[in-house]
């Protein structure tokens, strides 16, 4: 029987890299990513540690580690996420600051455009972000997005359309009349 210190170490060996780059699409941000993965596996961990016995600790293989353990890991990246930048909107509310535009569009080129997608992404809310990046860049259904996310199937079809048309509007690529 493998003990949660065991798991713990075949998830982040076999599967570290993968949990960082599914919270780098959360939050767009590398070194917000790992924070993002450690803070989650703290949590999911934290609760094995001080309960022992094999009611609370799944078996482990010696090759990798359970796959039920990274679904939760990862919906525990989802949730945190999603919690901080309701905290950060709410800071931003109460900060009483005028501010301008952050970015200015340039050159359209591979870089920038990656850039831009990047900065619309950031733009938009955070369970928003989350139903766009499970949908397209974790390839799920809208049925499997929405049972990630704990919400109904309409509310993620929402959020999706939604996402598309602010993106369109940041992303729309100007004709030479408004150039």
């Amino acid at each position: 029987m493998a003990t949660w210190d065991d798991e713990l170490t075949g998830l982040v060996t076999h599967r570290g890299r993968a949990l960082v780059g599914y919270a780098y699409l959360l939050c767009g941000d590398a070194r917000a990513a790992e924070d993002l993965v450690q803070d989650a596996l703290v949590k999911v961990y934290a609760r094995l540690r001080g309960t022992p016995g094999p009611a609370t600790v799944h078996p482990l293989d010696d090759v990798s580690p359970q796959p039920g353990t990274e679904a939760y890991v990862r919906r525990a990246i989802l949730t945190l996420f999603i919690d901080d930048r309701r905290r950060a909107t709410r800071w931003r509310e109460r900060r009483h600051l005028v501010a301008g535009p952050d970015a200015a569009r340039g050159p359209e080129s591979g870089v920038t455009a990656r850039a831009d997608v990047a900065a619309a992404l950031a733009g938009l809310a955070p369970r928003v972000r989350a139903a766009v990046v499970l949908r397209y860049f974790e390839d799920l259904t809208i049925p499997q997005v929405a049972e990630s996310m704990g919400l109904a199937t309409g509310t993620v079809k929402r959020y999706l359309a939604d996402a598309a048309a602010a993106l369109r509007d940041v992303l729309a690529v100007p004709t030479e009349d408004e150039r």
